[in-house]
């Protein structure tokens, strides 16, 4: 390889709701004695899910697979309502990591289903979030991918309501989207975009540097929406060579120029850099910013439970006084960096 200079988009690499589930299955890890069952991969990323694995957490997809009175975490990607219920019933602790933009998409298919509306939902067949929203109200939906399938709808008498699994590309959901609108003009739709403002700020980045590249590595796995939605847009952006790898590893040896570099929401920091460290370009690595990210999503409400329980028995023993008590510090922490400390 011959690199001339990185250009590194940013926001790239994990989200918000990623932060949160990784922080809050690192906990759990930690507090139980192995083996801690997670339902589906807690992300879909491969060093995440192997590292993980390592320290005894036992993946599934089925949550009759766990035994009952086992640690559990419903993976981010949100659950159907009889899986959280079942999870519920085996007894064990359970902790609901679903990322609360899913939670959002899952509360208005409640909603608008109660009301009675026929729900058009733009989601990626089989994709566990997909599966887990259309659960909530499984004779009420209709799974549409693209324009095509707007077309196949038959006539509805009820009402229509357009929502969205929330890691889709602007570029898949703006085109059914006026399909839909041209096909059903009264169609209901939420204020605030169902698509989630991580996905598309890491679209955004990724957009603004294409153009200037040789060639664009996504960083990410194949099984990762948004990942993938990167790379499409990597393609329509006009760069000749577009990457997809799961490490350094992954690099083609023929790579030359000025390379982009991004990662999807579920990639880890310590997978950019030593793809970068791999690259080694000539004249460095020049970071390009088009928004700061500061959202924030505290752990799990099952976890928070937890956490404070423990806290104020800490105190109690240690006769700490309150004026002295420090606030948990997990906003403070990135996940990257727990993530880090369990290779440790």
């Amino acid at each position: 390889m011959s690199i001339t200079r990185v250009l590194l988009a940013s926001p790239r690499g994990f989200c918000a709701g990623v932060e949160m589930a990784i922080k809050a299955l690192a906990w759990m890890v930690r507090s139980f004695d192995p083996p801690v069952y997670c339902y589906h991969e807690i992300v879909h990323n491969q060093l995440v899910v192997d590292r993980f694995r390592s320290l005894g957490v036992v993946f599934v997809d089925d949550v009759r697979e766990v035994p009952e009175g086992r640690p559990l975490m419903l993976s981010a990607h949100g659950s159907a309502p009889e899986v959280v219920a079942e999870a519920r019933k085996r007894g064990g602790y359970v902790v609901d990591a679903v990322c609360p933009l899913v939670t959002k998409v899952h509360h208005e298919v409640r909603v608008r289903s109660d009301k009675g509306y026929r729900i058009v939902y733009v989601g990626h067949q089989g994709h566990e979030e997909a599966v887990g929203t259309m659960a909530v109200a499984p004779q009420k939906i209709s799974l549409v991918e693209e324009v095509s399938d707007v077309a196949a709808l038959p006539e509805f008498d009820e009402p229509i309501a357009m929502l969205a699994q929330t890691t889709l590309s602007h570029r898949d959901w703006e085109d059914v989207l006026e399909a839909t609108k041209e096909r059903f003009p009264d169609v209901w739709m939420p204020g605030r975009s169902d698509l989630c403002f991580a996905t598309t700020n890491r679209q955004s980045a990724l957009a603004s540097i294409a153009q200037r590249c040789d060639a664009v590595v996504v960083i990410g796995s194949a099984n990762s929406s948004n990942t993938m939605a990167l790379v499409k847009l990597a393609e329509v952006s006009g760069c000749s060579q577009v990457f997809r790898v799961n490490s350094a590893d992954e690099l083609p040896g023929e790579l030359h120029g000025t390379i982009g570099v991004t990662a999807g929401a579920s990639a880890p920091e310590e997978l950019v850099n030593s793809v970068i460290e791999r690259l080694a370009p000539d004249l460095g690595v020049e970071e390009v910013r088009i928004t700061d990210e500061d959202e924030y999503f505290p752990p799990p409400r099952e976890l928070r439970e937890l956490l404070s329980a423990l806290e104020t028995t800490v105190h109690a023993l240690l006769a700490v006084p309150s004026d002295s008590r420090v606030a948990p510090l997990d906003r403070e922490i990135a996940a990257s960096e727990v993530l880090a400390s369990l290779a440790d």
